[in-house]
């Protein structure tokens, strides 16, 4: 069985999403933020104090792009690792690192000032690394494989949040890309258990 440590309101969304695309059945373990992610138990599993962690038979592992790609590879029959595994790891590391980087970076008003600084953060700029990306979707329906991989699950997620809170260009090609991937059953799925799980607000 696998256990599943996460918040709704939090990156575990992709873990649930790549999680009901498994169709393998887990416990879900709600952690609210602050002392509850900072507890004893819990820090020896994430010494970070963070979620989102899996762990199974002992086996524990943290980082949405470590939780998805070890739970694509742990359970192959679910199709959901990239037989194209350059392509996957590529995109994979871009999307945890540049993508992931610039994006934060820029939604806290922060931006490198000239091509030193650009260097120095290995990725330039947020237009820089959506030019990367768009001309990778330009050529390909999905991330590797010419199919739907964990890849499209971890970088088409934060695609979907970059057009739905702004903090990525809605392009016609991010939005094609978007659109392929957001219906899917698995995904609709998980948004739908982590929305029950989130306090609704007073009136």
């Amino acid at each position: 069985m696998l256990t599943f440590y996460t918040n709704p309101q939090s990156r575990g969304r992709i873990v649930r999403w790549m999680l009901e695309e498994l169709g393998q059945p887990y416990e879900t373990v709600v952690l609210d933020y602050g002392p509850p992610m900072k507890a004893p138990d819990y820090l020896a599993l994430n010494p970070m104090g963070k979620v989102p962690t899996v762990v199974r038979d002992g086996t524990v592992v943290t980082e949405v792009a470590a939780i998805c790609t070890w739970l694509a590879m742990t359970y192959p029959e679910a199709g959901l690792m990239a037989r194209d595994t350059a392509a996957y790891f590529r995109w994979m590391f871009f999307a945890a690192g540049p993508l992931e980087q610039a994006v934060v970076n820029t939604s806290f008003g922060w931006a490198p000032q000239g091509p030193q600084e650009a260097g120095r953060t290995g990725y330039g700029s947020l237009d820089a690394v959506v030019r990367a990306l768009s001309q990778h979707l330009e050529q390909h329906d999905h991330i590797a494989d010419g199919r739907f991989t964990a890849a499209d699950v971890y970088l088409g997620s934060q695609v979907g949040w970059g057009l739905q809170f702004g903090t990525l260009p809605r392009t016609p090609i991010l939005e094609a890309y978007w659109n392929q991937l957001k219906d899917r059953p698995a995904r609709l799925a998980a948004d739908a258990k982590d929305n029950a799980l989130i306090p609704a607000r007073p009136a």
